[in-house]
């Protein structure tokens, strides 16, 4: 049950995201915004409490299929420029495009950037009673878990760069643990 809920919530998010990015206004080219500076733990949990309500579609409380069904009907509505309940070729290759120039824009002149991140990572692990469903004290528990876990230093705020080498040992642990979950 664990491994089909982390799938769907991560598709979700994904879906998600790709929905609101292709149906947000193109920014304007011009400076790019200053990286995040530090964040205190009460301002991770202000994020991670509106990430939740963005995510919980019906306000139940609870993040499940219905608030997937929501959002993958929120992201082909987004793709269904014409609103025929279709969607065609040239609107997939239009919002192909769109996140495309979308990516372009945000990694500038030089071609770095970084990627956005969701609450689709938390969610991963946030199911703690593996019920299926994720409620809003599990998200946030796991949250300020990953949160702590970055916090070298412990004192109660990540600095850039703690995020960046919470982010970096992500990314290696990401990579370690790949070839064993493809083989079962």
């Amino acid at each position: 049950m664990r491994k089909p809920l982390t799938l769907s919530l991560a598709a979700t998010a994904a879906l998600i995201a790709g929905g609101v990015a292709y149906a947000q206004p193109q920014p304007s080219p011009g400076p790019r915004p200053e990286p995040r500076g530090p964040t205190t733990r009460a301002e991770a949990e202000q994020r991670t409490a509106e990430l939740f309500g963005r995510m919980d579609a019906n306000a139940d409380g609870m993040l499940n299929e219905a608030d997937r069904a929501a959002a993958r009907r929120e992201a082909f509505d987004a793709i269904d420029a014409d609103k025929d309940g279709q969607i065609s070729l040239a609107e997939y290759e239009a919002r192909r495009d769109g996140r495309r120039e979308a990516r372009s824009e945000r990694r500038g002149p030089d071609g770095r950037g970084f990627a956005r991140r969701g609450g689709h990572g938390m969610a991963r692990t946030a199911d703690a009673d593996n019920d299926g469903t994720v409620t809003e004290a599990e998200f946030t528990t796991a949250a300020l878990a990953r949160f702590d876990r970055a916090d070298a230093n412990s004192d109660g705020t990540l600095s850039r760069e703690e995020r960046r080498d919470s982010r970096r040992d992500s990314r290696h642990e990401h990579r370690r643990e790949r070839p064993a979950r493809d083989a079962g």
